[in-house]
Protein backbone atom coordinates (compact mmCIF):
# COMPACT_ATOMS: atom_id res chain seq x y z
CA UNK A 1 0.00 0.00 0.00
CA UNK A 2 1.86 3.43 -0.74
CA UNK A 3 2.11 6.01 1.47
CA UNK A 4 -0.75 8.60 1.70
CA UNK A 5 -0.41 11.85 1.04
CA UNK A 6 -0.27 14.71 3.40
CA UNK A 7 -3.08 17.13 3.51
CA UNK A 8 -4.17 20.15 4.71
CA UNK A 9 -7.11 17.49 6.77
CA UNK A 10 -4.43 15.75 8.58
CA UNK A 11 -2.96 18.87 9.97
CA UNK A 12 -6.27 19.87 11.33
CA UNK A 13 -6.90 16.58 12.85
CA UNK A 14 -4.04 16.29 14.21
CA UNK A 15 -3.08 19.66 15.59
CA UNK A 16 -6.59 21.94 15.36
CA UNK A 17 -7.91 20.29 18.81
CA UNK A 18 -5.44 21.97 21.32
CA UNK A 19 -4.99 25.10 19.05
CA UNK A 20 -8.77 25.71 19.05
CA UNK A 21 -8.47 25.46 22.48
CA UNK A 22 -5.82 27.73 23.06
CA UNK A 23 -7.74 30.38 20.01
CA UNK A 24 -11.43 30.65 22.34
CA UNK A 25 -12.82 33.89 21.60
CA UNK A 26 -10.15 34.51 18.57
CA UNK A 27 -11.46 32.18 16.03
CA UNK A 28 -14.59 33.13 14.33
CA UNK A 29 -17.98 30.98 13.93
CA UNK A 30 -16.86 31.07 10.34
CA UNK A 31 -13.22 29.84 10.75
CA UNK A 32 -14.21 27.03 13.22
CA UNK A 33 -17.02 25.66 10.74
CA UNK A 34 -14.34 25.57 8.33
CA UNK A 35 -11.64 23.71 10.43
CA UNK A 36 -14.80 20.77 10.99
CA UNK A 37 -15.75 20.69 7.82
CA UNK A 38 -12.18 20.13 6.16
CA UNK A 39 -11.37 17.59 9.05
CA UNK A 40 -14.59 15.48 8.59
CA UNK A 41 -14.59 15.78 4.37
CA UNK A 42 -14.55 12.31 2.95
CA UNK A 43 -14.59 10.42 6.63
CA UNK A 44 -17.55 8.12 8.41
CA UNK A 45 -18.74 11.44 9.70
CA UNK A 46 -20.66 12.71 6.66
CA UNK A 47 -21.52 9.30 5.99
CA UNK A 48 -21.08 7.53 2.26
CA UNK A 49 -21.90 4.95 0.28
CA UNK A 50 -20.59 1.21 0.27
CA UNK A 51 -20.17 0.07 -3.24
CA UNK A 52 -20.07 -3.12 -4.95
CA UNK A 53 -18.72 -4.08 -8.43
CA UNK A 54 -20.67 -6.73 -10.00
CA UNK A 55 -17.69 -7.38 -12.83
CA UNK A 56 -14.95 -8.70 -10.39
CA UNK A 57 -16.89 -8.60 -6.93
CA UNK A 58 -14.88 -5.56 -5.28
CA UNK A 59 -16.18 -3.88 -2.54
CA UNK A 60 -15.68 -0.45 -1.80
CA UNK A 61 -16.99 3.02 0.53
CA UNK A 62 -17.05 6.14 -0.52
CA UNK A 63 -17.50 8.50 2.31
CA UNK A 64 -19.28 12.01 1.19
CA UNK A 65 -17.47 15.44 0.80
CA UNK A 66 -17.93 18.38 3.23
CA UNK A 67 -18.42 20.74 -0.42
CA UNK A 68 -17.06 23.66 2.09
CA UNK A 69 -15.66 26.11 -0.47
CA UNK A 70 -12.60 26.32 1.39
CA UNK A 71 -12.24 22.37 1.34
CA UNK A 72 -8.70 21.51 -0.87
CA UNK A 73 -10.19 18.47 -1.92
CA UNK A 74 -13.83 19.38 -3.36
CA UNK A 75 -12.97 22.38 -5.45
CA UNK A 76 -12.10 20.23 -8.38
CA UNK A 77 -15.57 19.15 -9.17
CA UNK A 78 -16.98 22.24 -8.18
CA UNK A 79 -14.83 23.78 -10.86
CA UNK A 80 -15.63 21.23 -13.43
CA UNK A 81 -19.44 21.73 -12.96
CA UNK A 82 -18.73 25.90 -13.25
CA UNK A 83 -16.42 25.44 -16.05
CA UNK A 84 -19.45 23.84 -18.15
CA UNK A 85 -21.68 26.17 -17.68
CA UNK A 86 -18.99 28.82 -18.94
CA UNK A 87 -18.21 27.17 -22.03
CA UNK A 88 -21.09 28.41 -23.88
CA UNK A 89 -20.15 31.77 -23.24
CA UNK A 90 -16.95 32.40 -24.59
CA UNK A 91 -16.59 34.44 -27.94
CA UNK A 92 -14.21 33.58 -30.30
CA UNK A 93 -11.99 36.55 -29.60
CA UNK A 94 -8.81 36.89 -27.88
CA UNK A 95 -9.23 36.90 -23.62
CA UNK A 96 -7.02 38.97 -21.26
CA UNK A 97 -5.87 38.54 -17.90
CA UNK A 98 -5.98 41.78 -16.07
CA UNK A 99 -5.16 41.68 -12.42
CA UNK A 100 -5.66 44.71 -9.16
CA UNK A 101 -4.19 44.51 -6.35
CA UNK A 102 -4.72 46.31 -2.72
CA UNK A 103 -1.60 48.31 -1.79
CA UNK A 104 -0.29 46.59 1.62
CA UNK A 105 -1.59 49.66 4.16
CA UNK A 106 -5.02 48.64 2.82
CA UNK A 107 -4.53 45.23 2.70
CA UNK A 108 -4.33 45.43 6.73
CA UNK A 109 -7.12 47.10 7.53
CA UNK A 110 -8.95 44.66 4.78
CA UNK A 111 -8.73 41.51 6.88
CA UNK A 112 -10.88 43.17 9.65
CA UNK A 113 -13.35 44.67 7.01
CA UNK A 114 -13.47 41.75 4.68
CA UNK A 115 -17.16 41.97 4.08
CA UNK A 116 -17.03 45.96 3.13
CA UNK A 117 -13.17 46.12 1.39
CA UNK A 118 -13.62 42.68 -0.99
CA UNK A 119 -17.14 44.35 -1.81
CA UNK A 120 -15.08 47.41 -3.22
CA UNK A 121 -12.06 45.56 -4.46
CA UNK A 122 -14.68 44.16 -6.86
CA UNK A 123 -17.22 46.83 -7.66
CA UNK A 124 -14.17 49.28 -8.64
CA UNK A 125 -12.14 46.89 -10.35
CA UNK A 126 -15.38 46.27 -12.62
CA UNK A 127 -16.14 50.22 -12.72
CA UNK A 128 -12.55 50.56 -13.48
CA UNK A 129 -12.48 47.85 -16.53
CA UNK A 130 -15.54 49.21 -17.41
CA UNK A 131 -15.39 53.12 -17.93
CA UNK A 132 -11.69 53.32 -19.64
CA UNK A 133 -13.24 50.33 -22.05
CA UNK A 134 -16.22 52.90 -22.33
CA UNK A 135 -14.07 55.69 -23.37
CA UNK A 136 -13.93 56.61 -26.88
CA UNK A 137 -10.14 57.64 -26.58
CA UNK A 138 -9.45 53.89 -25.66
CA UNK A 139 -11.85 51.59 -26.85
CA UNK A 140 -15.05 53.16 -27.34
CA UNK A 141 -16.90 49.95 -26.45
CA UNK A 142 -18.92 48.00 -23.75
CA UNK A 143 -17.15 45.09 -22.27
CA UNK A 144 -17.87 42.33 -20.19
CA UNK A 145 -15.60 40.42 -17.13
CA UNK A 146 -15.28 37.68 -14.89
CA UNK A 147 -13.83 39.07 -11.90
CA UNK A 148 -12.19 36.20 -9.13
CA UNK A 149 -10.99 37.14 -5.79
CA UNK A 150 -7.75 35.78 -4.19
CA UNK A 151 -6.94 36.87 -1.02
CA UNK A 152 -3.68 35.23 -0.40
CA UNK A 153 0.10 35.46 -1.60
CA UNK A 154 1.91 31.74 -2.28
CA UNK A 155 3.38 31.91 1.32
CA UNK A 156 -0.63 32.33 3.06
CA UNK A 157 -0.37 35.37 3.71
CA UNK A 158 -2.98 38.21 3.45
CA UNK A 159 -2.77 39.69 0.14
CA UNK A 160 -6.64 40.55 -1.63
CA UNK A 161 -6.41 40.82 -5.37
CA UNK A 162 -8.89 39.97 -8.03
CA UNK A 163 -8.23 38.44 -11.22
CA UNK A 164 -10.05 39.28 -14.26
CA UNK A 165 -10.98 37.55 -17.27
CA UNK A 166 -11.69 39.90 -20.06
CA UNK A 167 -12.80 39.77 -23.88
CA UNK A 168 -10.76 41.59 -25.71
CA UNK A 169 -13.19 43.89 -27.43
CA UNK A 170 -17.15 44.99 -26.57
CA UNK A 171 -20.56 46.34 -28.27
CA UNK A 172 -20.11 49.61 -29.59
CA UNK A 173 -21.67 51.89 -27.03
CA UNK A 174 -24.59 52.16 -29.93
CA UNK A 175 -24.84 48.40 -30.04
CA UNK A 176 -24.67 48.29 -33.74
CA UNK A 177 -20.94 47.10 -34.03
CA UNK A 178 -18.06 44.42 -32.35
CA UNK A 179 -15.78 46.90 -31.39
CA UNK A 180 -12.13 44.83 -30.80
CA UNK A 181 -9.26 46.14 -28.89
CA UNK A 182 -5.45 46.65 -30.96
CA UNK A 183 -4.01 43.35 -31.47
CA UNK A 184 -2.20 41.91 -28.41
CA UNK A 185 -3.76 45.16 -26.29
CA UNK A 186 -6.36 45.50 -24.28
CA UNK A 187 -6.24 48.90 -22.14
CA UNK A 188 -3.02 50.99 -21.03
CA UNK A 189 -2.34 49.54 -17.27
CA UNK A 190 -1.11 52.93 -16.16
CA UNK A 191 -4.49 54.73 -16.77
CA UNK A 192 -6.26 51.81 -15.45
CA UNK A 193 -4.36 51.96 -11.99
CA UNK A 194 -4.91 55.98 -11.38
CA UNK A 195 -8.36 55.63 -11.98
CA UNK A 196 -8.70 52.30 -9.89
CA UNK A 197 -6.46 54.33 -7.16
CA UNK A 198 -8.79 57.20 -6.93
CA UNK A 199 -12.01 55.52 -7.11
CA UNK A 200 -11.00 52.72 -4.30
CA UNK A 201 -10.02 55.61 -2.24
CA UNK A 202 -13.36 57.88 -2.75
CA UNK A 203 -15.14 54.52 -1.90
CA UNK A 204 -13.56 53.70 1.14
CA UNK A 205 -13.92 57.22 1.93
CA UNK A 206 -17.56 57.07 1.64
CA UNK A 207 -17.38 53.66 3.50
CA UNK A 208 -15.31 55.32 6.95
CA UNK A 209 -17.91 58.27 6.98
CA UNK A 210 -20.63 55.97 7.04
CA UNK A 211 -19.35 54.29 9.70
CA UNK A 212 -18.88 50.86 7.92
CA UNK A 213 -14.84 50.27 9.14
CA UNK A 214 -13.82 48.87 12.61
CA UNK A 215 -10.11 49.23 13.37
CA UNK A 216 -8.09 47.24 16.13
CA UNK A 217 -4.73 46.45 17.40
CA UNK A 218 -1.99 49.10 16.25
CA UNK A 219 -4.98 50.55 13.98
CA UNK A 220 -7.10 51.51 16.69
CA UNK A 221 -6.19 54.88 16.57
CA UNK A 222 -7.69 55.22 12.86
CA UNK A 223 -10.63 55.67 13.90
CA UNK A 224 -10.21 58.99 14.62
CA UNK A 225 -11.56 60.73 10.96
CA UNK A 226 -8.08 63.30 11.48
CA UNK A 227 -5.69 60.33 12.18
CA UNK A 228 -7.42 58.54 9.55
CA UNK A 229 -7.09 61.62 6.68
CA UNK A 230 -3.83 61.78 7.48
CA UNK A 231 -2.99 57.80 7.32
CA UNK A 232 -4.79 57.39 3.59
CA UNK A 233 -3.08 60.84 2.24
CA UNK A 234 -0.02 58.99 0.98
CA UNK A 235 -1.73 56.14 -0.55
CA UNK A 236 -2.46 58.50 -3.30
CA UNK A 237 0.52 59.02 -4.24
CA UNK A 238 2.03 55.65 -4.54
CA UNK A 239 1.80 53.67 -8.11
CA UNK A 240 -1.43 50.76 -7.16
CA UNK A 241 -0.28 47.69 -9.03
CA UNK A 242 -2.25 46.79 -12.00
CA UNK A 243 -1.67 44.98 -14.93
CA UNK A 244 -2.50 42.85 -17.96
CA UNK A 245 -0.77 39.49 -19.45
CA UNK A 246 -1.39 38.97 -23.24
CA UNK A 247 -4.08 37.45 -24.68
CA UNK A 248 -4.64 33.55 -23.93
CA UNK A 249 -4.09 31.25 -26.85
CA UNK A 250 -7.42 30.74 -27.39
CA UNK A 251 -10.84 29.73 -25.81
CA UNK A 252 -9.33 26.70 -24.76
CA UNK A 253 -6.45 27.83 -22.79
CA UNK A 254 -9.10 30.45 -21.14
CA UNK A 255 -10.85 27.66 -19.36
CA UNK A 256 -7.78 25.85 -18.54
CA UNK A 257 -6.90 28.83 -16.58
CA UNK A 258 -10.33 29.57 -15.21
CA UNK A 259 -9.88 25.76 -13.89
CA UNK A 260 -7.12 26.62 -12.22
CA UNK A 261 -8.12 29.94 -10.73
CA UNK A 262 -12.03 30.09 -10.02
CA UNK A 263 -12.12 27.39 -7.42
CA UNK A 264 -8.49 27.57 -6.01
CA UNK A 265 -7.77 27.99 -2.21
CA UNK A 266 -5.41 29.17 -0.02
CA UNK A 267 -2.74 26.31 -0.59
CA UNK A 268 -3.93 23.00 -2.24
CA UNK A 269 -2.78 19.81 -0.70
CA UNK A 270 -0.54 18.99 -3.76
CA UNK A 271 1.97 21.99 -2.28
CA UNK A 272 2.06 20.44 1.20
CA UNK A 273 5.50 18.34 1.62
CA UNK A 274 5.59 17.33 5.30
CA UNK A 275 4.65 17.35 8.87
CA UNK A 276 6.68 16.66 11.83
CA UNK A 277 8.57 17.35 14.83
CA UNK A 278 9.76 20.57 12.58
CA UNK A 279 6.48 22.17 11.50
CA UNK A 280 4.20 21.68 8.28
CA UNK A 281 7.04 22.38 5.54
CA UNK A 282 5.49 23.34 2.03
CA UNK A 283 6.50 24.60 -1.41
CA UNK A 284 5.74 28.26 -2.63
CA UNK A 285 6.74 30.76 -5.44
CA UNK A 286 8.79 33.72 -4.39
CA UNK A 287 7.97 36.41 -7.05
CA UNK A 288 10.37 38.91 -5.92
CA UNK A 289 13.09 35.70 -7.35
CA UNK A 290 13.83 35.05 -10.68
CA UNK A 291 13.95 32.02 -12.60
CA UNK A 292 14.33 28.70 -10.85
CA UNK A 293 15.21 30.50 -7.72
CA UNK A 294 11.39 31.66 -7.74
CA UNK A 295 10.09 27.82 -6.19
CA UNK A 296 11.53 27.38 -2.56
CA UNK A 297 9.91 25.57 0.61
CA UNK A 298 8.70 27.40 3.78
CA UNK A 299 8.59 25.04 7.38
CA UNK A 300 5.83 26.82 10.12
CA UNK A 301 5.09 25.84 13.04
CA UNK A 302 1.28 24.15 12.39
CA UNK A 303 -0.20 26.73 14.88
CA UNK A 304 0.94 29.56 12.10
CA UNK A 305 -0.28 27.47 9.25
CA UNK A 306 -3.62 26.68 10.51
CA UNK A 307 -3.64 30.71 11.61
CA UNK A 308 -2.38 31.47 8.25
CA UNK A 309 -4.83 29.13 6.22
CA UNK A 310 -7.72 30.44 8.04
CA UNK A 311 -6.90 34.42 7.08
CA UNK A 312 -8.95 33.31 3.64
CA UNK A 313 -12.40 32.11 5.11
CA UNK A 314 -14.70 34.38 3.57
CA UNK A 315 -18.04 36.05 4.89
CA UNK A 316 -20.88 33.77 5.08
CA UNK A 317 -22.54 34.32 1.55
CA UNK A 318 -19.62 36.19 -0.25
CA UNK A 319 -19.41 35.21 -3.43
CA UNK A 320 -15.97 35.41 -5.12
CA UNK A 321 -16.67 35.02 -8.73
CA UNK A 322 -18.53 37.71 -10.19
CA UNK A 323 -19.26 39.00 -14.02
CA UNK A 324 -19.68 42.58 -15.09
CA UNK A 325 -20.98 44.63 -18.07
CA UNK A 326 -21.96 42.29 -21.07
CA UNK A 327 -21.82 39.22 -19.09
CA UNK A 328 -23.04 40.51 -15.81
CA UNK A 329 -26.02 38.16 -14.50
CA UNK A 330 -29.16 40.10 -15.82
CA UNK A 331 -28.66 40.49 -19.52
CA UNK A 332 -25.75 37.52 -20.21
CA UNK A 333 -27.85 35.83 -22.61
CA UNK A 334 -28.90 39.35 -24.84
CA UNK A 335 -25.50 40.44 -24.69
CA UNK A 336 -23.79 37.33 -25.97
CA UNK A 337 -26.67 36.32 -28.66
CA UNK A 338 -25.85 39.86 -29.63
CA UNK A 339 -22.39 39.58 -29.53
CA UNK A 340 -22.56 36.37 -32.03
CA UNK A 341 -24.39 38.15 -34.34
CA UNK A 342 -22.09 40.57 -35.11
CA UNK A 343 -19.18 38.69 -35.07
CA UNK A 344 -20.95 36.01 -37.10
CA UNK A 345 -21.18 33.35 -34.96
CA UNK A 346 -23.19 30.18 -35.15
CA UNK A 347 -25.83 30.62 -32.05
CA UNK A 348 -24.97 28.61 -28.73
CA UNK A 349 -27.69 25.31 -28.62
CA UNK A 350 -29.90 26.26 -26.31
CA UNK A 351 -29.14 23.09 -24.50
CA UNK A 352 -25.85 23.75 -23.61
CA UNK A 353 -26.43 27.44 -22.47
CA UNK A 354 -26.87 27.03 -18.73
CA UNK A 355 -27.08 29.46 -16.03
CA UNK A 356 -26.77 27.43 -13.24
CA UNK A 357 -24.47 28.58 -10.19
CA UNK A 358 -23.89 31.41 -12.36
CA UNK A 359 -23.39 34.03 -9.01
CA UNK A 360 -22.02 31.31 -6.79
CA UNK A 361 -19.33 28.93 -6.32
CA UNK A 362 -21.19 26.14 -3.86
CA UNK A 363 -21.96 23.04 -5.69
CA UNK A 364 -25.17 21.87 -5.15
CA UNK A 365 -26.36 19.70 -8.26
CA UNK A 366 -27.87 16.88 -6.46
CA UNK A 367 -26.81 14.40 -8.65
CA UNK A 368 -25.00 11.48 -7.68
CA UNK A 369 -21.72 11.06 -9.10
CA UNK A 370 -20.63 7.63 -10.91
CA UNK A 371 -17.98 5.52 -9.13
CA UNK A 372 -16.03 2.99 -11.96
CA UNK A 373 -14.20 -0.08 -10.25
CA UNK A 374 -10.56 0.95 -9.41
CA UNK A 375 -9.66 -3.17 -10.34
CA UNK A 376 -11.25 -3.81 -13.56
CA UNK A 377 -12.91 -0.73 -14.67
CA UNK A 378 -16.96 -1.39 -14.23
CA UNK A 379 -19.46 0.95 -13.04
CA UNK A 380 -20.33 0.36 -9.57
CA UNK A 381 -23.54 0.47 -7.47
CA UNK A 382 -24.77 1.48 -4.23
CA UNK A 383 -25.70 -1.41 -1.66
CA UNK A 384 -25.48 0.28 1.02
CA UNK A 385 -25.99 3.95 2.48
CA UNK A 386 -24.22 5.03 5.65
CA UNK A 387 -25.76 7.85 7.37
CA UNK A 388 -23.86 10.84 8.29
CA UNK A 389 -23.33 11.96 12.14
CA UNK A 390 -25.50 14.70 13.67
CA UNK A 391 -23.97 17.78 11.75
CA UNK A 392 -22.10 20.64 14.13
CA UNK A 393 -23.60 23.90 13.84
CA UNK A 394 -22.13 25.56 16.44
CA UNK A 395 -18.58 24.98 18.74
CA UNK A 396 -19.43 22.75 21.86
CA UNK A 397 -20.45 24.83 24.50
CA UNK A 398 -17.66 23.12 26.78
CA UNK A 399 -15.40 23.85 24.33
CA UNK A 400 -11.94 24.31 26.61
CA UNK A 401 -13.31 23.28 29.99
CA UNK A 402 -13.12 20.67 32.05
Amino acid sequence: MGHLALEVADIFRTHGPAWRQTQQGHLSLGQLKVMSAIEQCRSAALGGHVLHCDGCGHDRVAYNSCRNRHCPKCQASAAKRWLEARQAELLPVDYYHVVFTLPAPISAIAYYNKAVLYRLLFEVAAETLTTIAADPKHMGAQIGATLVLHTWGSALTHHPHVHGIVPGGGLSLDGQRWVACKPGFFLPVRVLSRLFRRRFLEELGVAYRAGELQFFGEYAELADAKTFAKWLFPMGKCDWVVYAKRPFAGPAAVLTYLSRYTHRVAISNSRLISMDEAGVTFRWKDYRAKGKTRHKTMTLEPDEFMRRFLLHVLPSGFHRIRHYGLIANNARKDNLVRARELLYVAPVAASTATSAADSTDVPNDGVRPTFVCSHCGAPMVIIQTLIRQRAIRAPPQSLGMP
